[in-house]
């Protein structure tokens, strides 16, 4: 489909989706996210993408959902939209690659959805967080409730949500919200930066630790370890370890296909 509110570009085995409504700081209404949809798929679907960045245009990276859309919403058509941006953020998280969120600017209540179904975040040190949902009388409703207890810790992300307080990139990276901070003109260059150290590692590898973790953390650490040994064992039925192994031992870089 033709995208209005998205641009997507490849840099060599890279993606870099960028979010590009400036005028809304970025805001998401339904068109930005039936074009996340739509470009997701072509992105699962593209074999040569080893690893994808997400950004925004201008001050936002996702300055939340855009509250004209959901202020005339009753009970049903509230949860519908909430599942609908659910699936999104999962579709997000659910990617066999890694996800790095290259936080811009504003990343307020589904911006930090967002960021948050993300494998890793790094941001500006212009970039501001929060869930500030209860303060427009409603709660985080793209999943913020369960991912944000999850990666900064439920007392934490209580406090967060409860307050609905937007805060900046230093106190993000101190509770565990994002990786790193970085001044804005370096932060697309360390985004891809790291994009290119995952990309040239083997990607069935680091596809099936993406795999393992997500799925552990479900469940608990017996069962995550049986998760863990099915995906290490499937490791040895590809090319890829073998010329791992094999260029190690004979001290040499390896060359990884894919395959």
């Amino acid at each position: 489909m033709d995208c209005e509110f998205v641009q997507f570009e490849k840099d060599e085995n890279v993606g870099i989706l960028t979010i590009n409504r400036p005028k809304a700081l970025n805001a998401l209404n339904i068109q930005l996210m039936d074009e996340l949809d739509a470009t997701l798929d072509n992105i699962a679907a593209d074999a040569e993408i080893y690893a994808l960045i997400i950004t925004g245009v201008g001050k936002g990276f996702m300055a939340g959902a855009d509250i004209a859309t959901m202020k005339p919403m009753d009970y049903e058509q509230g949860k519908a939209y909430g599942i609908k941006g659910c699936a999104l953020f999962q579709k997000i998280e659910d990617l066999d690659i890694p996800v790095i969120a290259a936080v811009n600017g504003f990343a307020l209540g589904g911006g930090n959805e967002l960021m948050l179904s993300c494998d890793v975040a790094i941001a500006s040190e212009k970039a501001k967080f929060g869930q500030p949902e209860v303060g427009l009388g409603i709660t985080p409703g793209f999943a913020g409730t369960q991912r944000l207890p999850r990666i900064v810790g439920p007392r934490v992300a209580k406090e967060l949500i409860y307050s609905g307080r937007v805060f900046g990139a230093a106190e993000a990276e101190k509770i565990g919200l994002i990786n790193k901070v970085v001044p804005p003109e370096e932060l697309m260059e360390t985004a891809k930066s790291m994009a290119r150290s995952f990309a040239k590692m083997a990607p069935f590898a680091v596809k099936y630790a993406k795999k393992a973790i997500n799925e552990g953390l479900q469940t608990d650490i017996d069962h995550a370890v049986k998760i863990e040994n099915d995906y290490f064992g499937k490791c040895f039925s590809t090319n890829d370890q073998e010329e791992g192994m094999g260029a190690f031992l004979e001290k040499r870089k390896a060359t990884f296909t894919n395959k």
